[in-house]
Parts: structure tokens; C-alpha cells; sequence
């Protein structure tokens, strides 16, 4: 057997509107990049402008990389640091009081490496509310992050998690429970 990758590269992959949408986020994404650090407002309007369903009082860095904002939905409080890489070619949901630390990737297109073409593939990925994405971390395409779970720094995400537990490793595998304390009022 052998790659078709002429074919691969001359299949129809985005629609005409996602293509034009791509060449005004070209435009659009400049002025996010170089926004000032603490603009995180106007990083929220830009993506709103451009499709993104962003929540109150999230944070997202300038340095951080958003593929395509009208396959964001992003909750309340949460945070994506800097110089995380969203490519969400598919759908990326990411819930209430999420943080992505700095560097992390989180990667919602693969390719069909069983087929000779390798078609595009744009799966899912669903990061429920209260988890953390900790620094240089990758979630793999058509991922479910359960609610309260930790990838802990570097760990690699090929399979759905758990809620409330910690993952560590490549590949991550949980290795404990994640416990909040009760703090005094």
C-alpha cells in the first residue's frame, strides 16, 4: 500500500466561508496578538467578533493561539495562558473556571492514518469546568475532560479521563485523586 498524499492535499477540506473566515482571522488575529498583556477584554470582543462563545471575566493571553474562534466556547473564569495552542479545527468546548497553563496544546484535528489519503479529521474535544491543563501538557483530538481533573505538567492525553483525579505521564494515566481543601471563612 502507499500514501495518496496528492490526494490528501487536493481534497476539499473547509468550506468557502471557513476559508474566508481564516483570511479575516488572519487580520483579526493581529490585533490580538499585539494587544497589550492585561487587554483581556478586547481579546474577549475580538474573539466574539469572530464566533467565539466566551463567558465573563475569562482570560486569554496574547501569546496564545486560538485556531479558529468559531469552534471556541470557553465558560466563565477561565484562562488560557500564554502561548497555549488551542488548534481547534473541530469543536473545543471548555467549561467554567478552566485554566490552560502557558504552553499547553490542546489539538482537535488528526487525520485517518488508516485510510492512503489520510483525510482530515475534526474531532471534539469537551474540557468540563474546574479542570487544569497544567504547562506544556497536549489533549489529544476527540478528548472528554471530565470535571475537576488535573493533566499535570508535560502529560500527554490520549484517552477520556475521570472526574476529579490527576493525570501524569506519557501517556497520562491517573495516579491519585484530586482533593480540594475547605478553606475557613
Amino acid at each position: 500500500m502507499t500514501l495518496e498524499i496528492q490526494k490528501n492535499r487536493t481534497a476539499t477540506k473547509y468550506s468557502k466561508k471557513e476559508q474566508l473566515l481564516r483570511v479575516l482571522w488572519m487580520l483579526g488575529g493581529f490585533f490580538f496578538r499585539f494587544s497589550p498583556r492585561p487587554f483581556f477584554g478586547l481579546r474577549r470582543s475580538l474573539l466574539r467578533l469572530f464566533g467565539s462563545q466566551v463567558g465573563e471575566k475569562v482570560n486569554i493571553y496574547p501569546s496564545a493561539t486560538i485556531y479558529f474562534p468559531w469552534n471556541l466556547i470557553i465558560g466563565d473564569y477561565s484562562a488560557i495562558g500564554e502561548h497555549a495552542l488551542i488548534y481547534n479545527l473541530g469543536p473545543v468546548e471548555i467549561g467554567k473556571n478552566v485554566t490552560i497553563s502557558h504552553m499547553a496544546q490542546v489539538c482537535a484535528g488528526t487525520h485517518d492514518y488508516t485510510d492512503p489519503a489520510m483525510p482530515l479529521l475534526k474531532p471534539m474535544i469537551v474540557i468540563e469546568d474546574n479542570v487544569w491543563i497544567c504547562t506544556q501538557a497536549f489533549v489529544g483530538p476527540g478528548i472528554s475532560v471530565k470535571e475537576g481533573a488535573v493533566i499535570g505538567a508535560g502529560a500527554v492525553l490520549t484517552k477520556s479521563t475521570e472526574k476529579w483525579m490527576v493525570y501524569a505521564g506519557n501517556p497520562a494515566k491517573p495516579i491519585k485523586s484530586r482533593k480540594l481543601k475547605k478553606h475557613n471563612s
